[in-house]
Order: structure tokens, then C-alpha cells, then sequence
């Protein structure tokens, strides 16, 4: 049997009933407008290389629909290769024939330090609603353009750094929270997986945006 403490928790968490569907409604049928800038740092964790900050900056658009918010994006990272992929792309390149037949074999010490960096322009839609408690909570997904860059000593102008240079499509599924403490200054943290056909990575990031007033305004 669930205990009544069970249900006030659930009561607080979940969203609120009409009243907070109300308090979104308010801006669900304007225009997607400039509403804000928002500003965050986060790290990774990708697959291919060391786990690293990421820095973003985003625009708030508003809401396109009931609860649905559309925020573009600019972000960037940049890390070091790790180990183990070196000893992978070693592996790949030993299997040319130019250094097969030539018996010539490459370790990974023998690359040296390789950096890949990603800046990418992304486009998020964020179902958001707000609980009992003034937090407001969203599940969202996004799709990117990433391009992403190679360099280090020893393949700066080689085949190797044109095979780590790429434009590619990114997607990404993400959750945050979202508090405002002040009028118009809101803070959030959030969680988000990234995928790519070249690399994959959890990621963590807090941030603040700067909001502008809008028509309508009714406090959030």
C-alpha cells in the first residue's frame, strides 16, 4: 500500500495540474521571438578522447507549443586523443599497404600528442513543465552539425589529419531543471548524450541565462 508521505512526495515532484499548464499556456501560443541568451560550461566524457570541459551559448526562442521550448545553440570542446585510440588508429594505419609492404610499423608513442576539438551549431526542442515546488523540469532532444578537427605534430598537413577532420550530424537526448531566483535571471543544470557517427559522450553542464521581458509577462 503507498503511505501518504509517498503520495505528498509525488505530489511535489510530479508537474503540476492545470494551474502550471495554465502558467505555460501564457507564452505557448506567441510567436517564437529573442527571449534570452543563456551561457554554460560542462564536461564530457567521450569515447575517443580524455574527458574535457564543453562551453555553450544558447538563445531562447520561447515556446513553440504547449510546454515546447526551442533553444539553437553554439558549442565547442577540445581534448587530446587518449591512449587507447591512438594504439587504434596505429593499428589502422599499419594495415596500409605503403607500410606493409615496407614493413614499417607504427606504435601509438609514435603519433605523439593528437587533439580533436568539435564545434558544433545545434538545434534543441525542450518539453518543459513546473512543479509545485517553482522548479521547472524538461526532457528534450536536439540535432546538431558538428565540425570536427585534428591536429598535432605529427599529422598537421597529412592524410592522417584529413581523416580526423569531418563535418558530421549529431543527436542528442538531454534532461535539466530550471530554477529562477531573481526576476528574468534563471539558473539550470542538465544532463544530456550525445551521438555522432564518429563519437559518443555523456555530459553534465550548469548554466544561467539572462532573460528579456516579454509580452504578457505573468512572473515566469
Amino acid at each position: 500500500m503507498i503511505s501518504r508521505s509517498t503520495i505528498a512526495l509525488l505530489a511535489v515532484l510530479l508537474p503540476a495540474g492545470s494551474l502550471s499548464a495554465q502558467t505555460l499556456a501564457d507564452y505557448d501560443y506567441e510567436h517564437l521571438s529573442f527571449n534570452g541568451v543563456r551561457l554554460d560550461y560542462g564536461y564530457i566524457w567521450p569515447n575517443k578522447v580524455e574527458p574535457t570541459s564543453r562551453y555553450g551559448l544558447q538563445v531562447d526562442l520561447g515556446f513553440l507549443g504547449p510546454g515546447v521550448r526551442i533553444t539553437p545553440s553554439i558549442t565547442y570542446w577540445g581534448s587530446q586523443m587518449s591512449r587507447k585510440e591512438l594504439g587504434r588508429l596505429a593499428d589502422r594505419l599499419n594495415r596500409l599497404p605503403a607500410l606493409r609492404d615496407n614493413l614499417v610499423r607504427i606504435e601509438a608513442k609514435d603519433l605523439g600528442e593528437i587533439r580533436w576539438s568539435d564545434l558544433a551549431v545545434n538545434l534543441e526542442g525542450q518539453f518543459a513543465w513546473e512543479t509545485n515546488v517553482g522548479i521547472m523540469t524538461y526532457l528534450g532532444a536536439g540535432v546538431g552539425i558538428h565540425k570536427l578537427n585534428g591536429s598535432g605534430a605529427s599529422i598537421d598537413g597529412t592524410f592522417v589529419e584529413e581523416l580526423l577532420d569531418a563535418v558530421t550530424a549529431g543527436f542528442s537526448g538531454l534532461a535539466g531543471v530550471e530554477y529562477e531566483p531573481v526576476r528574468r535571471l534563471r539558473v539550470y543544470a542538465e544532463a544530456s548524450y550525445t551521438i555522432m557517427s564518429y563519437l559518443r559522450y555523456p555530459a553534465l553542464k550548469v548554466g544561467a541565462a539572462v532573460m528579456l521581458p516579454t509580452k504578457g509577462e505573468s512572473g515566469r
